[in-house]
């Protein structure tokens, strides 16, 4: 149950821009640095290309992003009937841990969404599967309703395959909805980082589409500091802000691992550190507010945390950073711990103070979405001017469009 944060509202409306479909970037451009790199410091804007992104990075400056990699979510059976039934998977059940799942060779449960749930009536669907020649079953039974999701249950009868192997070979990457055309061979390449590696996330961090081995040289050669984190992105990341008042909007909650050499990483670079990606911001804010949680002594069970969705608009802290990266990190040594393990539902909107960050790189969002309001938050007023020059310059939006760094 969400949780007004005062007595004024923010209004969704106000948050609205004309987006026309022709703008959405329907496919990434063949080579993807050449993407264009809108640039906004100091209340100005400019625009380059974003093979030369370095080139606008201060020194000093540690490049933050998230590595997690977009598993191939949607499964497809065919009843006897010819009915066709979509189940997406979103994150799992048993084992909950994601590692566990998608290893598993003997069975797992996950949330999904089921397409097409009205012609799944009773009992199980099952789909034949060849994986490393191996040829078997793969069943999905119905167990319990979520929502307006469902828990699922697949087992398989053959114990030399892992469940991340059969999503691999049998499952389709799930692009997003606003594209309107189903995924094709060339998007289980494009729609995946450079630097994606560890499996969980049903959406890309599109902010990341835009780096490639040339970019990553070309920080290095400017001797700009990169750290990783991973946050699993869900299909809340699509959903949008149907509520007329901002404060009445439900926040999907997200898994993010936070290892502590990076922790670590953030401490001593505080004042330089750069997100790649709105996912990595929320990440890394939330972070702050952990820290919080353990020097207010609310962290209660060790190693695993949750940010609620209104926690940095209930209350108003004078710590500072430092002093909660510190208090983490001390967490994590007194609990023999390797890294932080947290769910974050925290919304970033207008009126937000930024704890950590000092600037990011992110795609065009879509009108009435959090990830504008994010935007908004960070550069105020400003985004109907980063919008208004974006949509007049040519620029290609949403997760397969151009880029923008927003810099403090």
């Amino acid at each position: 149950m969400t949780k007004k944060i005062d007595s004024s509202p923010l209004l969704i409306d106000d948050y609205n821009y004309g987006l026309p479909d022709e703008r959405i970037a329907k496919y990434p451009l063949a080579e993807r640095d050449q993407s264009k790199l809108l640039v906004y410091r100091q209340g100005k804007i400019s625009e380059d290309v974003f093979i030369h992104a370095a080139d606008y990075l201060p020194e000093n400056t540690l490049l933050v992003y998230n590595n997690t990699k977009v598993i191939h979510a949607r499964i497809l059976f065919q009843k006897v009937t010819g009915a066709q039934i979509e189940v997406f998977c979103l994150e799992p059940v048993a084992p909950a841990d994601y590692a566990l799942s998608l290893g598993t060779t003997n069975g797992c449960v996950w949330k999904c969404i089921i397409g097409n749930l009205k012609k799944w009536k009773q009992g199980p669907l099952t789909k034949s599967i060849v994986v490393n020649q191996y040829s078997f079953e793969l069943t999905a039974s119905l167990l319990t309703s979520e929502g307006n999701a469902q828990h699922i249950s697949f087992s398989w009868n053959n114990p030399h395959i892992s469940f991340a192997e059969i999503l691999e070979q049998s499952g389709e990457i799930p692009i997003p909805p606003y594209l309107r055309r189903k995924a094709e061979e060339s998007d289980k390449t494009t729609y995946q980082t450079v630097y994606s590696k560890i499996k969980g996330s049903v959406a890309a961090p599109t902010a990341g589409l835009h780096f490639t081995d040339k970019v990553m040289r070309s920080l290095k050669k400017k001797h700009i500091q990169t750290a990783e984190l991973t946050l699993h992105i869900g299909a809340g990341t699509f959903q949008p802000v149907k509520s007329t008042d901002v404060a009445d909007h439900q926040m999907h909650t997200e898994l993010f691992v936070v290892s502590r050499t990076t922790i670590e990483n953030l401490l001593h670079r505080l004042g330089s550190i750069i997100a790649v990606g709105t996912t990595t911001v929320r990440t890394l804010e939330s972070l702050y507010y952990i820290g919080l949680q353990i020097i207010q002594e609310k962290a209660v069970d060790k190693g695993y945390f949750f940010v609620s969705q209104w926690e940095p608009y209930q209350q108003k802290s004078d710590i500072s950073a430092e002093a909660s990266l510190l208090a983490v990190i001390d967490y994590l040594k007194i609990h023999n711990l390797d890294a932080v393990l947290a769910r974050t539902q925290i919304i970033i909107q207008p009126g937000y103070q930024f704890k950590i960050i000092e600037g990011m790189f992110t795609n065009f969002h879509q009108p009435k979405s959090t990830l504008l309001l994010l935007v908004s938050a960070f550069v105020g007023e400003n985004w109907k001017r980063i919008y208004d020059y974006a949509l007049h310059h040519d620029f290609r939006f949403l997760s397969y469009g151009d880029s923008s760094l927003l810099l403090k």
